[in-house]
């Protein structure tokens, strides 16, 4: 998670949680949400494309980097609204890991057509704490995100119950495989190959624990309607999170137009703003 330069202590502060019976409820208030704008653009910018491809592409074809973003990042609406509903729910994931420990692939980076989301599980972290060696303790988490930032008849809680199961079933396991095969082909997703290939090639490493999320990001004025919707037994291997961020369409909006303007628009300026941390690039 260093790569996308955000300190975990400061992304906590963005979120109140509450248990609730068989949900746990996060809230990102309208105070955070006006600072998500400054404070996430930058990151959310190094989930589609590395600050280095940016200088990069930017130099070699004579254009602005502005320009190389974006073919990367998504137009305004559903897809926008379920990919900033995804990398959230990475920052969340981010502040209960150990950040030195825990590495996520950054699948938007890896998309076909940016006006889509992004094919296969939502949302991964490896947990690996004593790596480069397999250990007992490794862990993945697969969380499957709906977003609903405006009222409608979509059902974020009831489909994210029934595709995390489809995660547990089979769609972690061809999700694995594709970023092995995206990896060997030169992509750069955040994660290294052979950590990849401990979560399926597993026969020789001692047996890893697997985390089902389902996650349901609404905007907060529909939080008490998606509320009622929660059932009373989650099903057994899954664990419900509720995320409600106030205003949440005009939150994402702005974090996307902050992040076209976190990089020149002209092709005599320098490379793209930086976080404090700088990006350590990996496979």
């Amino acid at each position: 998670m260093n790569e996308l330069g955000l300190d975990v202590e400061v992304i906590g502060r963005w979120f109140t949680r509450t248990e609730n019976g068989p949900y746990t409820l996060l809230c990102v208030p309208a105070e955070q949400t006006e600072d998500l704008p400054t404070g996430a653009a930058i990151a959310v910018r190094r989930c589609y494309v590395t600050d280095q491809l940016l200088v990069e592409r930017a130099s070699q074809l004579g254009v602005p980097q502005s320009e190389v973003l974006a073919t990367k990042i998504p137009d305004p609406g559903s897809t926008m609204a379920g990919d900033f509903g995804e990398i959230l729910v990475l920052l969340l994931q981010a502040t209960l890991l150990n950040p030195i420990a825990a590495v996520a692939p950054k699948k938007w980076r890896l998309k076909q057509d940016r006006t889509k989301p992004a094919p296969h599980s939502d949302v991964l972290h490896f947990v690996l704490p004593h790596w480069p060696r397999a250990s007992a303790e490794d862990v993945i988490i697969c969380s499957e995100v709906k977003t609903k930032s405006t009222d409608g008849g979509s059902t974020p809680i009831a489909s994210a119950l029934k595709d995390s199961e489809k995660d547990r079933t089979s769609r972690l396991a061809k999700t694995l495989v594709w970023l092995r095969e995206r990896a060997i082909g030169g992509d750069q997703c955040g994660v290294h190959l052979k950590q990849l290939n401990r979560f399926i090639e597993a026969v020789d490493a001692p047996p890893a624990e697997r985390r089902f999320n389902a996650v349901a990001v609404v905007c907060s004025n529909l939080l008490d309607g998606e509320l009622a919707a929660v059932p009373p037994v989650v099903p057994v291997g899954h664990k419900l999170l509720i995320v409600s961020v106030h205003d949440l369409k005009c939150t994402y909006e702005a974090v996307f137009e902050a992040v076209r303007a976190s990089v020149p628009n002209t092709t005599s300026e320098n490379g793209p703003s930086v976080a404090t941390k700088g990006e350590a690039e990996v496979l």
